[in-house]
């Protein structure tokens, strides 16, 4: 079953009052259970294909099916859909209030959509990326950059989601670290049969997560 499907996606950004084209008529396919890597030189527009499956920027065109729900251009993502669809951000920081202690912004979206027994999720939510569930009552500031990293992955599977996007989510940790948080990501897609999106610019990365990749440049897939 196709898990995901793009055809003819384009996407802009908006600058000052105008759009600009940035990704143009993409279209691919992703099974589900699979990673799929999207790699590229910065710039390219594979960050930006990747907020739109993400729901973040409404400025596309063309036809895009997530977890069998069909996306409409323009339209916020919203119930199942804004739950199924979720994202690991490069910097943790973007995902984690810097001024919350960590188990209050974990619990913040399980109450939005109605989840019940909210602290025995959180525990079980750290446990399953290794971390001491009693980390929940830290700062993020108190955390190194692989812990960080691990809360934000568990912020994203805490609403079950059914895809995972990833935009370079280890290259701002070292290399020892980097490979932690990879190991614990492909760990994460067989137990929970996750459908993962992975965006990199380095194809060593790709190469050891990916069931299948493209290459983009100048927002289009080159091969």
């Amino acid at each position: 079953m196709n898990m995901i499907e793009l055809n003819g996606l384009s996407v802009s950004h908006r600058q000052g009052y105008e759009l600009r084209k940035v990704v143009h008529e993409v279209s691919l396919t992703v099974q589900a259970g699979e990673c799929f890597g999207l790699v590229g030189p910065s710039g390219c527009g594979k960050s930006s294909l990747l907020w739109v499956m993400a729901g973040l920027n409404p400025h596309w065109e063309g036809r895009m099916r997530l977890a069998e729900h069909q996306a409409q251009p323009g339209k916020a993502f919203t119930g199942t859909l804004r739950r199924e669809v979720q994202m690991v951000f490069q910097d943790p920081y973007a995902s984690l209030h810097p001024r919350h202690r960590l188990r209050r912004t974990l619990a913040e979206p399980l109450k939005l959509f109605g989840f019940d027994n909210i602290d025995d999720r959180i525990q079980q939510g750290f446990r399953h990326v290794g971390l001491d569930p009693a980390m929940a009552d830290r700062y993020p500031h108190q955390l190194s950059g692989g812990q960080r990293q691990r809360v934000a992955i568990v912020r994203a599977l805490l609403l079950q989601p059914k895809i995972l996007l990833l935009d370079e989510p280890t290259s701002a940790l070292d290399m020892s670290v980097q490979a932690e948080v990879l190991n614990l990501l492909n760990d994460l897609k067989r137990q929970d049969n996750l459908t993962m999106v992975l965006v990199s610019h380095d194809p060593d990365v790709i190469d050891h997560m990916c069931d299948h990749a493209v290459h983009m440049d100048a927002g289009r897939i080159v091969r």
